[in-house]
Parts: structure tokens; C-alpha cells; sequence
């Protein structure tokens, strides 16, 4: 070992150079892995390290082992927690029934990959309708701090484990430690931690864990797809520390910084992940992952790199969530390439259009009320603002992640639920019903009731 400069470790070997992308051990300490990144010369590499190096010191002897960083696949790893070598993190033995994989692989052909457009059911009424997800596609949830990203992605975990056949397998990219662990008690309360696996690259890792614990997932899906020919729910939390934990270890192998101070290899880097999310023959891997929008900025190359590989695009707001419509998914801004009559139907691709220009016209008229007040409106405009106003809080949906916190039962509300509430709104049905009785609400049916007992309100 020639130096030690916080994770970053050069080392000297005489006949054979390590291959990129090999794992290092210091011989004194086995458990400190360094991933060779770069050859300097013939006798040098530069490698960082994949956990802390307390401990090291110039001089000391490193192995070379050849080979890359592995992760555990086979049904053993169901059920379980690992960390980004493969260790369980559950306080459980070791799974014995696993085969070891490099965590690198090269994405499936395009000959190997499934044309066929299908939607994936969540049961959550405003991305059903507006931002329906892809079979085998992949997702983002935008937004900034606070807004409801883990939850959301929670609560997809809840609602599809019970009808998904498959396997679920949570990421934690830079999660923090009590996350980790209230969801894993969440999942197992709640009767899906059996077909599911959980990998994590915890906060106060090195960077280089963070990098490669994505990496680390996406091997063990891989094997549930082309194996075992199950489908696969790949859930990313978060992919901006993908790319931070990237910008990290670029900067401490001395990279000149791009733009804003990213990487200048981040959507190499990003799309080396991404590619390896697709749907086969054999099965599929469908990803959601949220993306951490810093300052609200979607303008920023993080964001705008994650965009170019989604089929759908749910964006949280930040407005709504001040409002206290939950979910706050901002209905004009998301979007998702299935919403096409092709694929969803033409009463679905109907309705979805007219809810979104009900919405948008309400916007469009929001200033105005401000100033003048809704009276003020013409007849055609009010009807349009109560419709919008209805439709809103239809809309929202209490969760069952969040009961302990609410104190309202979870709902889950099938496409053909939504289809049929949303129609009745837009026929005005409900002109004479309070807005308040279709907030946090399932199916419309649990307003109905609600249209003798409570007076009108505009």
C-alpha cells in the first residue's frame, strides 16, 4: 500500500495489475474492501475503499482477489436485510442457500426484451388515473425534502405485495438507519416481508458502499427475473444519493467537476443502472424510485439525467402538501407514456383528460378568485371551479402506512373505481354533496351517503 487519503488507496503490485473494478484486501485487515476504480502506471492503482479504513496505514500488504464485488441470490435471501457485501444486517445467521454473482452485469439484449405495454396496478386513485405505471417500466417520484417520497414509496410496497405474485426488493441508497428499520418492521407487520428483500448503503457509509449497494439490488432481481421467471418491484430510495455517492467518490479519485459540481461521468454512471430495468421474456423488473429534488429545482442535472430514463414521472408538491392533500402528487405535472387510448382504453384516456382540464382550468382561475373572489365568475366558471375542487379532494386517499398516524383506515381503490367516481363528479352529481365528504376517501360510494346528510357547500 503506497497511501491512505480517506477512502481513496493507491497500491503498488510488481507482475500483475488488479483489473478494474476488482476487490482489494489489506492482509492485516480482510474486512477493509477497496474497489480498484483506475491504473496509474504499470505498477500502481487507485482504488476506494468500500468501508471505512481506520486501521490502514502506508505499507501495509494488500490481496488481490480478481474478482468483483458479489452479491447473495437464491431463495435464501427472501425475508432477509443485507448490506452492499451481502452481510445480513438483521441480526440473523448467514443464508446458506445462496449462490454468489458479480454485482456488475450488462443489460439484457435488445433481442431478449419484451415489447408488450402493460399497466402495473397500484391501487392509489391519483396515479392510477393520471400517471398510470408501466409493467417492467420505471418510475420517479420528484420532489424535495419532506413531501411524502418514502411513504408514497411505502405504500406501493403495501398495496402491491398483496395481488403482486412476485418479489419485492426495497434499496436504501443513503437511507438513514431508522428508516431501514421501521420499515422493516412495517413490512413484517403488515405480512410481505416473505416475498422480499431489503439491501442497504446506509447514510453514514463510505461513498463508495453507496455507490455500489444499487448495484448490489439490482443482481438479486436480476436472478428472480432470468431464473426463477418471477416479475420483480425494484423500489429506489433514493437515486439522487446514487448520484451524490457518485459525485463523492469522483471527487476523491480528482476528477475535474461538471457541471453545477456533478461528476462529469453521471449519466454513464446513472445509465449503467438504469439499462439493467427491463422487461423479458422471462419476467420483468418494475422499478419506482424516488429522486430528491435539491431546491425544489427540477432544472437540476440530476434531475434532468433521471427524467430521460422514466416511463412515467410522478412529481410531489410541495403547495398540496401545505394544503393537506395527501397524496400530494401534482396532477398537472405528472405524467406517464401509458396514458395513451392505446393502452389504457378510451374511457380511460377520457376521463383522465377531462379530469386534467378541469384542473387545469381551476388554476388558470385561482388568481382571480384571490383578487375577486368566486362569486365573481361567470356561471360556467363556478361549475368548473366546484368540479375541480371535488375532484381534488376525490383524489386524495388515506394509506396504511399512515394509520397509526391518522387514525383513518387505509384504502385501496381499483382503476375501475376511480374511473367511475371521477365520471360521476364530472356529471355533476355531486354539485349538492360538501366537498369535505369526498375528502380522504375510497371509492365514491363512502360519499354517497353524505349527499342527504350534509348541506351544500361553495
Amino acid at each position: 500500500m503506497v497511501s491512505v487519503r480517506g477512502s481513496v488507496v493507491d497500491g503498488r503490485f510488481e507482475d500483475v495489475l488488479p483489473p478494474i473494478r476488482s476487490i482489494l484486501h489489506a492482509r492485516h485487515n480482510g474486512g477493509i474492501a477497496i474497489e480498484v476504480l483506475t491504473q496509474l502506471d504499470r505498477n500502481h492503482v487507485r482504488g476506494v475503499a468500500l468501508n471505512p479504513t481506520e486501521g490502514l496505514a502506508k505499507g501495509d500488504e494488500l490481496l488481490a482477489t480478481g474478482e468483483p464485488l458479489k452479491a447473495p441470490v437464491g431463495p435464501g435471501i427472501l425475508s432477509r436485510m443485507f448490506n452492499v457485501f451481502g452481510q445480513p444486517i438483521d441480526r440473523k445467521p448467514a443464508p446458506t442457500d445462496v449462490e454468489w454473482r458479480p454485482v456488475h452485469a450488462a443489460p439484457p439484449s435488445l433481442l431478449r426484451r419484451s415489447t408488450r405495454s402493460e399497466i402495473f396496478e397500484t391501487g392509489i386513485k391519483v396515479i392510477d388515473l393520471l400517471a398510470p405505471l408501466e409493467r417492467g417500466g420505471k418510475t420517479g417520484l420528484f420532489g424535495g425534502a419532506g413531501v411524502g417520497k418514502t411513504v408514497l414509496l411505502t405504500e406501493m410496497i403495501h398495496n402491491v405485495a398483496g395481488e403482486h405474485h412476485g418479489v419485492s426488493i426495497f434499496c436504501g441508497v443513503g437511507e438513514r438507519c431508522r428508516e431501514g428499520e421501521e420499515l422493516y418492521r412495517e413490512m413484517k407487520a403488515s405480512g410481505v416481508l416473505p416475498n422480499m428483500v431489503m439491501v442497504f448503503g446506509q447514510m453514514n457509509e463510505p461513498p463508495g458502499s453507496r455507490f455500489r449497494v444499487g448495484h448490489a439490488a439490482l443482481t438479486m432481481a436480476e436472478y428472480f427475473r432470468d431464473d426463477e421467471h418471477r416479475d420483480v418491484l425494484l423500489l429506489v430510495d433514493n437515486i439522487y444519493r446514487f448520484i451524490q455517492a457518485g459525485s463523492e467518490v469522483s471527487g476523491l479519485m480528482g476528477q475535474m467537476p461538471s457541471r453545477l459540481g456533478y461528476q462529469p461521468t453521471m449519466e454513464t454512471e446513472l445509465s449503467e443502472l438504469e439499462e439493467r430495468i427491463a422487461s423479458t421474456e422471462s419476467g420483468a423488473i418494475t422499478s419506482i424510485q424516488a429522486v430528491y429534488v435539491p431546491a425544489d429545482d427540477f432544472t437540476d442535472p440530476a434531475a434532468v439525467h433521471a427524467f430521460s430514463h422514466l416511463s412515467a414521472t410522478i412529481v410531489l408538491s410541495r403547495k398540496r402538501a401545505s394544503e393537506g392533500l395527501f397524496p400530494a402528487v401534482d396532477p398537472l405535472e405528472s405524467n406517464s407514456k401509458m396514458l395513451a387510448a392505446s393502452v389504457v382504453g378510451e374511457r380511460h384516456y377520457r376521463v383522465a383528460r377531462a379530469v386534467r382540464h378541469a384542473l387545469a382550468q381551476y388554476e388558470e382561475l385561482k388568481d382571480i378568485i384571490a383578487m375577486l373572489g368566486v362569486q365573481q365568475l361567470s356561471a360556467e366558471d363556478r361549475g368548473t371551479v366546484f368540479r375541480a375542487r371535488r375532484l381534488e379532494r376525490f383524489l386524495t386517499q388515506p394509506f396504511f402506512t399512515t394509520e397509526a398516524f391518522t387514525g383513518m383506515e387505509g384504502k385501496l381503490v381499483s382503476i375501475e373505481e376511480t374511473l367511475e367516481g371521477c365520471e360521476r363528479i364530472l356529471a355533476d352529481e355531486f354539485k349538492d354533496v360538501n366537498e369535505s365528504a369526498l375528502f380522504m376517501i375510497g371509492a365514491i360510494d363512502e360519499a354517497v351517503e353524505e349527499k342527504e346528510k350534509v348541506p351544500a357547500s361553495t
